[in-house]
């Protein structure tokens, strides 16, 4: 099977295609043929070997598989099964994040557990579908879970204009939240056609000094001081991170107990849990309340280009590749 690779940490140069041997599923697994995957700052923190941290798991001087696949993000079809296999068969459509599951989306299969997956609506593409995982649950676990957002309330959305944001623009007008986003001018545009009632150009306008405050902050960047979050938020405020700047997203951890003894703002790093909400957002899409914004797809082998137009935070919504 074709698969994207890499052998060594680096940049993007170190991801190959190449021609590796077809996975077999094993106990309480399924092998996907896989039809698209989405790219998610995973997989940069995957080939680049940073935060050095993530070393500890997958080699500290070089990947500790020959040909280390990235991808969370899966969309495809069941092509077998493994033994102990009760919730799927052979040709069921299926979705998911594979982030704790060994990664390997970016390739034509991959095996994965069977908790790791859920039934693809009939009604979404494979395309649309590889959007959702990831994305999604950051987007409804900060917003829903800890952000708790009541119709009425104010919320801004750092770094509106990729997979979580956009998804979180949606939920939050369903909800009855005024919504603000934050992105570069490329992308307000299109955040105003999903509903955004106030779009902020984070070039021109800083957010955190404009004087207004906010009932929930969800950031995707985490590009500022805590602090700085701090400020924009109402007395009772949460600021909600779910990615972003390795530093900036430890110093909003180490502050979150200190501000909690003093203050009734809150700070809370998310800590994704996979594949939890998928069936709610099955739910809003076949209603017809969500809609999934795509960038792209792009055909496997312009897999370098997809990812370089990722990490250049120009794409709007999901960057997806096409693995068929």
């Amino acid at each position: 099977m074709r698969a994207i690779t890499f052998s060594e940490y680096g940049t993007l140069d170190v991801l190959q295609l190449k021609d590796v041997e077809k996975p077999v599923p094993k106990e309480a697994e399924v092998l996907i043929k896989v039809h698209a995957a989405a790219v998610n700052d995973w997989e940069e923190g995957l080939y680049s070997g940073k935060p050095y941290f993530m070393r500890h798991w997958y080699g500290w001087m070089k990947p500790k598989r020959r040909f280390q696949i990235p991808g969370c993000d899966v969309a495809g079809t069941i092509e077998a099964i493994g033994t102990g296999v009760t919730k799927f068969q052979p040709g069921d459509e299926v979705f998911g994040d594979l982030c704790v599951s060994g990664f390997g989306s970016f390739a034509e299969y991959v095996c994965a557990p069977e908790t790791a997956l859920a039934l693809k609506s009939k009604q979404m593409t494979f395309v649309q579908a590889a959007s959702f995982p990831q994305a999604a649950q950051l987007m409804v676990q900060g917003l829903i879970d800890v952000g708790k957002l009541q119709a009425g309330q104010k919320l801004l959305i750092n770094g509106a204009g990729g997979g979580v944001g956009t998804f979180g623009v949606q939920i939050a007008k369903q909800i009855g939240a005024e919504v603000t986003v934050v992105d570069s001018g490329i992308k307000l545009d299109m955040l105003s056609s999903l509903g955004a009632d106030h779009v902020i150009d984070y070039t021109k306008e800083d957010f955190t000094r404009n004087g207004m405050q906010y009932d929930l902050i969800l950031d995707t960047k985490t590009s500022r001081s805590a602090f700085d979050y701090i400020r924009a938020l109402s007395p009772t405020g949460i600021y909600a991170t779910v990615g972003g700047s390795m530093p900036r997203y430890l110093q909003a951890l180490l502050i979150s107990f200190p501000l909690s003894l003093f203050s009734k703002k809150k700070i809370f790093v998310i800590a994704q849990k996979p594949n939890k909400d998928l069936a709610y957002m099955t739910e809003m899409f076949e209603s017809g309340k969500v809609k999934p914004i795509i960038d792209g797809p792009y055909a496997l082998d312009k897999y370098r280009e997809a990812m370089a137009h990722f990490l250049k935070a120009e794409h709007k919504g999901k960057v997806i590749i096409n693995m068929v």
